[in-house]
């Protein structure tokens, strides 16, 4: 049975000039036009968007919606290899690049997410904290010596980049001459669709480097993530298989570094744009922690990956068909003036906690999360500490966005270091 989602006709355009220009104002616009809308994605098949907290939040806990379409009772099999066709990917390396964790459900995700909890523990993250520090200083020094004559820095490129895709080679444990073509696979498969000519090439070696690695910690076990996810186990014996291990760390050098990066160019943006919430910060530096959730509930994180209900299920005020897509607007969730008060403006005070849903909720919650907020409390800090003077070198409406599914993102974020 095919269901009709709305009206074609009133399809939100997700990836829309409007909403690439203005996200705050259009999603406004668009939560309180209704609760339940109508989108599309690059003019693909339509949607369901949800633009409210309250349902966000249900959306992203209920069971019954699903990450997997397949999921669905009486759904068809899901054919993997259609995306990877269409991305030259060969069949051969389908099986390490496919059923990555959040695309799965039920008692395989289970199953999958604690096992690699018992390997990425909050331990393991807060150890990192001298490590960040240190590969942090070093950025900034480079920034330094580049911006020595004046000329302007781009942050990204510079900072907001290589820092997550560094930390990252080091927790997962990517020897140091390694980590060089990690930075730039890295940028391939954070976005394939611009390098499409050379996925094929990225996949396969960086797969069969991933192997490798797994042979040789399995010989000698370090201190690293992959020797941990190798020897973490269930009280029945149930250990991660090997694919299982090159798709997790897809999934962080693909999700986890993405994010960050684009945290890291959005929070200085909003900072430099709010120097009396930065002026906070540099008097107490104590409320970093707090900050940094709260210039993630600002973004990057626009939307989520669709969901697909089980059953019918009623989402504010509309039932939602069996197996219907549906997508969470987290950015619209996260400016709701029901859930926040004055909710666009940033508050480095606001107790934001854990209740934002920039890394989503539930089951799917990001398991990264605590990673990617302790990177940026350390960068920004150390930033804002290095260069008090730093400043933007272009107009701020001069700055380029990218169209980047799901994501706010600069392209290119111009600085004067003072």
């Amino acid at each position: 049975m095919t269901t009709t989602i709305g009206n074609p006709a009133e399809a939100v355009e997700l990836l829309s000039p409007e909403l690439t220009a203005d996200p705050f104002g259009e999603y406004a616009r668009l939560r309180e036009q209704a609760p339940i809308l109508t989108g599309t994605l690059m003019g693909g098949p339509p949607m369901w968007l949800v633009s409210r907290y309250a349902d966000v939040r249900r959306l992203v806990t209920d069971p019954r919606f699903v990450n997997n379409p397949a999921s669905v009772p009486g759904a068809a099999p899901r054919d993997r290899f259609t995306i990877m066709k269409k991305l030259n990917i060969p069949t051969d390396l389908v099986d390490y690049l496919a059923d990555k964790i959040f695309e799965i459900d039920g008692a395989d995700h289970r199953r999958l997410r604690k096992l690699a909890s018992r390997a990425f523990t909050a331990r393991r993250v807060a150890r990192l904290r001298p490590r960040i520090e240190e590969i942090t200083n070093a950025l900034l020094d480079r920034m330094a010596e580049a911006g020595s004559d004046g000329a302007p820095v781009d942050l990204m490129e510079a900072f907001s980049y290589p820092l997550p895709i560094t930390v990252i080679c080091e927790l997962i444990g990517i020897d140091e001459d390694d980590r060089p073509q990690w930075h730039d696979w890295g940028s391939v498969l954070s976005t394939p669709m611009a390098h499409v000519e050379r996925l094929p090439t990225v996949f396969r070696d960086s797969i069969g480097q991933l192997l490798d690695i797994i042979a040789r910690r399995r010989a000698e076990p370090r201190d690293d993530l992959i020797s941990a996810f190798i020897q973490a186990q269930e009280d029945d014996g149930d250990r991660l298989s090997d694919r299982e291990m090159v798709s997790l760390v897809f999934t962080m050098v693909i999700a986890g570094h993405e994010t960050t990066t684009y945290l890291l160019g959005n929070s200085v943006l909003a900072l430099l744009e709010n120097q009396d919430q930065l002026a906070l910060l540099r008097e107490d530096p104590s409320r970093w922690p707090q900050a940094v959730n709260e210039l993630m509930r600002l973004g990057p994180a626009q939307f989520g990956q669709p969901r697909y209900p089980v059953e019918d299920v009623e989402l504010g005020g509309v039932t939602i068909p069996k197996g219907d897509p549906i997508i969470p607007l987290l950015l619209s969730a996260n400016t709701d003036p029901r859930k926040y008060e004055d909710p666009r403006r940033l508050d480095v005070g606001r107790d934001t906690g854990h209740a934002h849903l920039g890394f989503g909720q539930g089951a799917h919650y990001c398991l990264g999360a605590p990673l990617a907020l302790l990177e940026a409390e350390v960068a920004l800090n150390a930033l804002f500490t290095r260069f008090p003077d730093l400043s933007l070198a272009v107009a701020r409406d001069q700055i380029p966005w990218t169209l980047r599914p799901g994501f706010t993102r600069a392209e290119q974020i111009p600085l004067k270091l003072g």
